[in-house]
């Protein structure tokens, strides 16, 4: 098996399709495709800035991280009620179904909602109500975290966690979005201890355009459990091997690397590297509908841009239900059937 090699990309998107997948670094609403987006203004009666769809994707040009939020954030004016928020959740599971993905866990932001006057258990609900779906039609489990503004204080942050505890029972973990540069971990130390307390799983991100230090504040202050992006940890060769030893999985998107320019040459992309440094990462499409490419795009543009090969992306797939919140038995017969899927295509590309 180790001599394995793709001879044709008509043999990797076979392994690619084969092979059942978790997500664990997608943002809900950076699944709003312009479509939906149209049909939800409509039936909200919401002015959209954009004239069409079309006008729409074609402000789909980053600079930074700053640049796509800010569109980003236009986006979730549709979201008003809890149909909304299901209707959202369920195209991207349905998508997602698609591409063989089994496990999703789930960012949600809700002070991008609560804000806005959108009651956090409409949010909440409508999203979990289409995970359930998923469950009963395919089988595909799913879990929620809730994640803070890291631009805004911790104070709002700390009162968003106090707004969710109703739908503790809901809630697998929470986590640290938006604009990194200028908002260090350590500015969100008390509410992450405070999540701790109610049992809750812990991740952020780190490392994506913020400096590898916002990963030692992540891991030491914060104390999570996943780091997501991470790819500038590579930068710090003391870091690495911390993280290599503790097997700190990285929730790494390449998509969204090259589009918000973090590292705009894909075969330039570090996820290669951080496999030979024995790093637990894993592929995941983070806001997709901007980024042009859900799981499995990740997936084929990663393995042509850095010639991966068939064992590399099994390691990917185990990496992923590995670093994911699943009880350990659901764990082991996922990575069982990522092997025996993999096998049957061992031996029908042999």
């Amino acid at each position: 098996m180790t001599a394995l090699v793709f001879t044709s990309e008509q043999a990797q998107h076979a392994l690619v399709g084969a092979l059942p997948k978790a997500e664990l670094h997608v943002h809900i609403e950076g699944t709003l495709e312009p479509e939906l987006m149209f049909a939800l203004a409509t039936r909200n009666n919401i002015a959209l800035p954009y004239k069409s769809v079309q006008a729409v994707r074609d402000a789909y040009a980053f600079d930074n991280l700053q640049s796509f939020l800010d569109i980003y954030y236009a986006g979730t004016q549709v979201l008003l009620c809890e149909q909304d928020f299901f209707d959202m959740t369920w195209a991207y599971l349905v998508r997602a179904h698609s591409d063989h993905v089994v496990h999703s866990e789930l960012f949600f932001d809700p002070q991008s909602h609560t804000s806005r006057g959108v009651d956090m258990g409409v949010v909440i609900h409508g999203i979990h109500r289409a995970c359930a779906q998923a469950q009963t039609q395919w089988g595909m489990s799913s879990a929620l975290i809730l994640c803070f503004l890291r631009h805004l204080s911790e104070a709002d942050a700390i009162q968003t966690l106090q707004a969710a505890k109703p739908y503790r029972s809901l809630l697998a973990g929470v986590g640290l979005d938006s604009s990194e540069q200028g908002h260090p971990p350590e500015k969100f130390q008390r509410v992450f201890a405070q999540a701790q307390a109610l049992g809750l799983k812990l991740v952020a991100h780190a490392g994506e355009e913020g400096p590898p230090s916002y990963v030692w504040q992540a891991l030491d202050v914060l104390g999570v459990q996943r780091i997501d992006h991470g790819v500038r940890a590579m930068e710090d060769a003391d870091l690495v091997a911390r993280l290599a030893a503790q097997r700190t999985p990285l929730t790494v998107c390449p998509l969204s690397n090259k589009a918000l320019q973090v590292t705009p040459d894909l075969a330039k992309h570090p996820l290669k590297a951080m496999l030979d440094a024995g790093l637990c990462a894993m592929l995941n499409s983070d806001d997709p509908a901007y980024f042009g490419g859900y799981l499995n795009d990740n997936f084929n543009a990663t393995i042509s841009a850095l010639n991966l090969q068939p064992l590399d992306v099994l390691t990917l797939v185990r990496n992923s239900f590995e670093a994911s919140f699943v009880a350990p038995d659901l764990r082991a017969q996922y990575q069982l059937r990522a092997d025996q899927a993999f096998a049957t295509w061992a031996r029908d590309h042999a």
